[in-house]
Formats: structure tokens, C-alpha cells, sequence
């Protein structure tokens, strides 16, 4: 009789164990077909493709957390991107990400509680996290800020990143980051990657603000560190969301006195439950020192929810290229796709 207590005892005490942690396996698969064309001034080139990623990188991953009381859990994400259209690992589309890794996208284990939340290891900077927040067409590969704009070649994902989440009051919250760069040398000092946001978020607006700084090894005077400005703002009328941004990159290519600053405009309109049209215009300037460039693009999709992990988009953009010393450039993509989560 003991024994068998001390049997259901036990059973009950890990059951109790079992119940406060979880691991979850999650994942999106995101592919899409359409048609390519480029013209670089003297030549063009349509080509026909199927690829993935279309709205969101595809991906899985594991993630959980254990419930430690208190209110205090502890935390972990192992993601990794993958194509859909060669079933690759990884990918190399996005900055800051080494293909060679085994979770490329996220690696890390943190804390969180009343307090917020902090992340330590690999994991997108608070500046990636507002980026594409207020950008229509889905903030996808079809949206119209696609070779526009400069401000989103940013490192996405630094290595050996300490994070930290601060929790909402009032509709207010923000981020701030620090990823090491762990690259002194005896001749040079380490470089470093710090990122921040602040978001409000209450009834219809929305507002997102993100800074992100990338030390270069030792900067002199003709190179400089890079500096990512972003600031965007939605609000939904009901009828149709608004949805603008505005983007800065100081020292594109590292030089001193090159800079970029752009612009985005759109419009969600739920024509219903299911069904969502996009538009967007964009604009980007810059007075880089090997020739000013002017770049702008126009944009329109449209996506059908078909439950709700699965939904079908398509649409149409278009990118051009001023270049003052060089002859001007653009792009067409046509393209229809299919994302699911699991």
C-alpha cells in the first residue's frame, strides 16, 4: 500500500512539472511563382520563378518556457529558415545571417516576468522588430519599399546579442539590445551592434520607433559607423488602415556624408472577413559621394485568408533607379503564393 502511494505520489509530482513547462514546434512555409523582369539601362531580363518567402521567410523552429512561480518563467527559441523551392537551409536574402548555422534565425534562452523579458544569444534587435510594422502590401516581397529602400539592409540578426524587452504600460513599450561583436584583435577594438524601440499601440494608432548603430572597425575619417533610422505610424479608419513610414541611413558604405532618407505610403482596405487589398507608394534619396540616386517604386496586392493558418496573395511591383553617373534601372515582379503556419 506504501508503495503504491508513494508510486501515485510521484506520477502526480511529475505530472505537476509536466503541466508548468512546454515546448512547442512551429513553423511557416511560404512560397511563391511569378515572373521577374529587370532592365539595367541597356538590357532587360524576364525571368519566370518559383521562391520562397514571399510575405514571410519560411522557417521552423522549437520554442517554450517553464513556469519557475512567481510570475517568473524561463524561456528559450531555436529557429531556422529554410527555401521552400530547394528545401536549402537557411538563407542568404537577409543581412546577419550565416547559412552555416543550425538555427540561422533564433537561438536563445532568457527570463521574463514582471520585470519584462531578456533574451541572451542570437536574436532579431529591436530595430528588426518594428521595421516592416506600419508597411502595406504585407511587408512583404511585394511591398513597394522592396529596392527602394536602403534602411533595410541593417544587420538583422547579430551574434552574442544580450536583449531586453520592456513590458507594456498604457499602450507604451520599447526594446534595447547589445550584440557583441567579439572581434579584437591586438591592432583593433571590437565592433558592436546596438539596437532600440519604442511603440505605442492603443485603439487604432499605432506608432513604432527603432535606432540601430553598427560600429565598424575602427572608424576614421573617411569612413564612419552605420546609423538606421526608422519611424512609422498605422491607424484604422474602419474601413481602411493607413499605414506610412519614414526610413534614414547615415554613412551608406561606411563613407562620411553619404546619407539616405525615404518614404512609404499605403493603404489596407478589408474588402472582407477574408479578403484584404494593399497599395503602397515609396521613395528614397540619397546623396552618396560616388553619385546622388533617386529611387521609387509602386506597388498593389491582395490576400485571401483560406482558414486561419493558410492564406493565398498576389500581386503587382514596380522599382526604378535614377542614377546621376550611372544608367537607370528597373523592376517588375508579378507573382502569386501560398503561405501556411503550423
Amino acid at each position: 500500500m506504501k508503495k503504491s502511494l508513494i508510486a501515485l505520489a510521484v506520477l502526480a509530482a511529475s505530472g505537476a512539472a509536466m503541466a508548468q513547462s512546454s515546448v512547442t514546434i512551429y513553423g511557416i512555409a511560404d512560397v511563391w511563382f511569378g515572373t521577374v523582369k529587370t532592365n539595367n539601362g541597356t538590357s532587360s531580363l524576364t525571368q519566370t520563378k518559383l521562391d520562397s518567402g514571399g510575405v514571410n521567410g519560411s522557417r521552423w523552429g522549437l520554442k517554450g518556457s517553464e513556469d519557475l512561480g512567481g510570475g517568473l518563467k524561463a524561456n528559450f527559441q531555436l529557429e531556422q529558415g529554410f527555401d521552400m523551392d530547394s528545401g536549402k537551409g537557411g538563407t542568404t536574402s537577409i543581412a546577419g545571417v550565416d547559412t552555416a548555422a543550425a538555427f540561422s534565425r533564433q537561438s536563445w534562452v532568457g527570463l521574463s516576468g514582471d520585470f519584462g523579458a531578456v533574451k541572451l544569444g542570437r536574436t532579431p534587435t529591436p530595430f528588426d522588430d518594428i521595421n516592416g510594422a506600419s508597411n502595406a502590401v504585407f511587408d512583404s516581397a511585394l511591398s513597394a519599399t522592396k529596392d527602394v529602400f536602403l534602411s533595410t539592409g541593417y544587420t538583422v540578426r547579430p551574434n552574442n546579442t544580450l536583449f531586453y524587452q520592456a513590458p507594456t504600460f498604457g499602450g507604451f513599450s520599447g526594446a534595447i539590445s547589445y550584440s557583441l561583436g567579439e572581434d579584437k584583435t591586438a591592432s583593433t577594438s571590437a565592433t558592436s551592434t546596438t539596437s532600440m524601440n519604442l511603440t505605442y499601440a492603443a485603439g487604432p494608432l499605432a506608432v513604432q520607433f527603432g535606432y540601430q548603430v553598427q560600429d565598424i572597425v575602427n572608424a576614421t575619417a573617411t569612413s564612419a559607423d552605420l546609423k538606421y533610422t526608422r519611424l512609422g505610424a498605422s491607424y484604422n479608419f474602419g474601413v481602411a488602415t493607413l499605414k506610412a513610414s519614414y526610413g534614414a541611413v547615415d554613412n551608406v558604405g561606411n563613407v562620411n556624408g553619404a546619407d539616405t532618407s525615404e518614404y512609404q505610403i499605403g493603404v489596407d482596405f478589408p474588402v472582407s472577413s477574408a479578403l484584404t487589398l494593399s497599395g503602397s507608394i515609396a521613395k528614397s534619396d540619397d546623396n552618396a559621394k560616388a553619385g546622388d540616386a533617386e529611387r521609387t517604386g509602386y506597388a498593389l496586392g491582395a490576400k485571401y485568408d483560406l482558414s486561419k493558418r493558410t492564406f493565398v496573395y498576389g500581386g503587382y511591383r514596380h522599382a526604378k533607379t535614377d542614377n546621376v553617373t550611372a544608367a537607370d534601372t528597373k523592376t517588375d515582379v508579378f507573382a502569386v503564393g501560398v503561405q501556411h503556419r503550423f
